[in-house]
């Protein structure tokens, strides 16, 4: 009996005191809209940095006139190796082409050349969690210690920027979310405090009634949820809305702009969150005060 009764309170407060609900359910959404925005975007940064590990390599350059069985070796040991995903063995021949195919038109520098003066070499790719500047450093420093390697080349500061830009867009993530969702539990806690003091006197009736504290809480609990639930999905629709302008409007100046991509989990967790910042900040509201 409990449970309804507070979602019918709930409700007819929400309907009787509708401007205030609505001047707060648009501040919600306001602040969530926010949240979206910024996980929409990170979310899209995420996406193309998780790929930029994958494009990270080392090259290997091996000793001139390395014995095939030794080539084969080092080629074993490396693929041995727990850090190590892909192993690309490149011989003087096939680096010579890729250095004429990337020359292209440029190519006749190498017409005078009678000896093919590049090295063998291999190209290791590292796994993804072990693409910083300082682990590149230390599988670099083992590799060498491999016989028949001459020398190994990586991109230490190529590296380091791809971990700290990855480490950079959760902690910002991060920052925006907590920030956004202290505003939200404040906005419930302030309406959901000022509905309290001004239904003071049905409180009191209820009270002399012998409610307990628990049923007089449920329906302000209840109304945080709701106020929190329909700001996150004016958020979403607002986000939505975003995203269509950008990619379909914005997209004929900028085309790169249709590749973004909209999270679909927002759609039911940004509700979700709605409702559990609206029920804690109501819960901070009513907490502060005696029954």
């Amino acid at each position: 009996m409990a449970m309804p009764y507070s979602f019918k309170s709930a409700l007819q407060s929400l309907c009787r005191e509708k401007w205030i609900n609505i001047l707060s359910i648009f501040t919600v959404a306001s602040s969530l809209l926010i949240v979206t925005l910024t996980v929409f975007f990170l979310y899209n940064v995420e996406l193309v940095t998780s790929h930029l590990p994958e494009r990270f390599s080392m090259m290997i350059y091996l000793k001139d006139n390395l014995p095939r069985e030794d080539t084969q070796n080092v080629i074993n040991m490396l693929q041995k190796r727990a850090d190590v995903s892909k192993v690309r063995y490149i011989s003087k021949s096939d680096a010579l082409k890729e250095l004429k195919q990337t020359l292209k038109d440029t190519n006749y520098i190498l017409e005078g050349l009678d000896d093919n003066p590049l090295a063998s070499s291999i190209e290791l790719r590292l796994k993804k969690d072990f693409v910083t500047g300082a682990t590149a450093a230390r599988i670099a420093e083992e590799v060498k210690k491999i016989p028949g390697i001459d020398s190994v080349f990586y991109g230490e500061k190529i590296a380091e920027a791809i971990h700290l830009l990855k480490r950079s867009v959760e902690n910002i993530s991060l920052i925006i979310f907590l920030t956004i969702s202290l505003g939200v539990i404040f906005v419930t806690y302030s309406t959901v405090k000022i509905l309290f003091y001004r239904k003071n006197e049905e409180i009191e009736i209820l009270k002399l009634l012998g409610a307990t504290g628990s049923f007089i809480r449920m329906p302000f609990l209840i109304e945080g949820g709701i106020i929190g639930l329909m700001g996150g999905a004016l958020g979403i629709v607002g986000a939505f809305i975003f995203y269509i302008a950008v990619t379909y409007r914005l997209s004929m100046v900028i085309p790169v702009l249709k590749t973004l991509v909209f999270p679909l989990e927002i759609l039911i967790a940004l509700p979700v969150i709605g409702i559990i910042l609206g029920i804690i900040g109501s819960a901070i509201a009513i907490g502060r005060l005696r029954l």
